[in-house]
């Protein structure tokens, strides 16, 4: 049987975090090979509940939206670059439900998952990244780290200027932090395209749109989709820069 899309698009961005060891079970061989678009006999839908991040929100998202599969390609799309469907959730709702869940498993270290971020709370992995994960509290460190992490953690865009054997090179804009965050200029970097089992991609051309997660090419990005990444990223900042400004 064939991976079903959703399953699959799940898997390309999950990827990558979880062969590095940050999140979701060592399953990530499964994932791979799912991601590539071979048929698997691991169970991606149980890999994907075991991701403590992304699973309440694409729950969350399906619950909000009427859908019943977590793993519905607009769905998984809603969370990792935002779409429509993301537009179309009811915020408010989304965030007091959100942090009541996370607040149920959540130590001391998440301390901060409170009412005081609903106003930065939406349906996307951009809100994960820079409004649940504490590295946003730790930019005023001096330390590269809490830069380094949450550019590579965020899902960015990158326009392809040169196809290499496992690697393009793109043209992307990083994330910047001098009391704010902020999306810089444009500058070339080179990000792995290739696995094991294959490609994520294939056939990229010199033009093309990518999304990239932990420097690896995730997806290739339409150009409406292109804009609804930028969109959520750019309203992401925003309003987190706002809690950044009064603390």
């Amino acid at each position: 049987m064939s991976t079903p899309p959703g399953h699959r698009l799940f898997a390309q961005y999950a990827y990558a975090p979880n062969a590095l060891g940050y999140c979701g079970p060592a399953d990530a061989r499964a994932l791979e090979a799912a991601a590539c678009g071979a048929d698997v006999d691991a169970d991606i839908a149980a890999i994907a509940r075991r991701f403590s991040g992304a699973w309440p929100y694409q729950q969350l998202i399906a619950e909000l939206s009427g859908l019943d599969d977590p793993l519905d390609d607009h769905v998984v799309r809603a969370y990792w670059t935002g779409s429509e469907l993301t537009g179309e959730i009811d915020r408010a709702r989304f965030g007091s439900e959100l942090l009541t869940r996370f607040a149920s498993q959540a130590g001391h270290y998440w301390k901060h998952l409170t009412d005081a971020l609903l106003d930065e709370a939406a349906p996307t992995h951009a809100f994960h990244v820079f409004g649940v994960y504490p590295w946003t509290r730790l930019l005023g460190s001096g330390m590269p780290q809490p830069l380094q992490v949450l550019d590579s953690c965020r899902i960015s865009w990158g326009k392809v200027t040169e196809v290499r054997a496992g690697e393009v090179v793109v043209q992307s804009r990083p994330l910047e932090f001098d009391g704010t965050l902020e999306l810089g200029d444009p500058q070339e970097r080179t990000v792995r395209s290739r696995v094991d089992a294959g490609e994520f991609v294939s056939h990229l051309h010199a033009g093309d749109y990518v999304a990239i997660h932990w420097d690896f090419v995730c997806d290739w990005l339409a150009p409406q989709q292109v804009d609804e990444l930028r969109y959520w990223t750019e309203w992401q900042l925003e309003r987190t820069n706002r809690r950044l400004a009064t603390t």
